[in-house]
């Protein structure tokens, strides 16, 4: 799981990947007869032969009154079924962390570091900077980890909203 989706699943924001249609069932072979197997010996049965069948002579208004049945249609498996699109669901990201940081002196709207804290999640630099490169963080900030570190908030919490969290628009600006 990537470093991103761990947020989301914290945060009760991770979209579940659809599962796949089951596959349609096909009945088993028919048995094979006739053939004894090599353990067998001659207790099986040859199927009776066919009875002979008299040929009657074809004119043309039997030609005529004969009817053809139309074939069968052809088996025809049904479509997947494909999930219907739903629209993401809000979810109360802010009473979730206010909850999460009551009691604490952790200020998720400001650091990212706090943010990570509380959803018990690895802050460590190391941590950080795997995010960042997961999120396209620009090489420049990298080099400075404050920069990296404001950039990456606000990153986190934009990527938050637009899977489902309600972030106020006054943290992502």
């Amino acid at each position: 799981m990537n470093f991103f989706n761990k947020i989301l699943t914290k945060l009760g924001l991770r979209k579940d990947e659809p599962t796949p249609p089951p596959a349609p069932v096909t009945p088993p072979p028919a048995p094979i007869t006739g053939a004894p197997d090599k353990g067998e010996k001659d207790n099986v049965t040859p199927p009776p032969a066919p009875a002979p069948v008299a040929a009657k002579p074809v004119t043309p208004a039997a030609v005529v009154s004969r009817t053809v049945a139309p074939a069968a249609p052809p088996i025809i498996p049904p479509a997947p079924v494909k999930p219907a699109v739903q629209a993401i669901s809000e979810v109360d990201v802010v009473r979730q962390l206010e909850k999460l940081a009551e009691g604490s002196a952790l200020d998720w709207k400001v650091s990212i570091v706090d943010l990570l804290k509380l959803l018990d999640i690895d802050s460590s630099r190391e941590a950080r900077k795997e995010l960042a490169v997961e999120l396209d963080c620009p090489a420049d900030l990298m080099e400075d980890s404050a920069k990296m570190n404001v950039w990456l908030h606000k990153t986190v919490l934009k990527k938050i909203a637009e899977n489902g969290g309600n972030i106020p628009q006054s943290l992502l600006d």
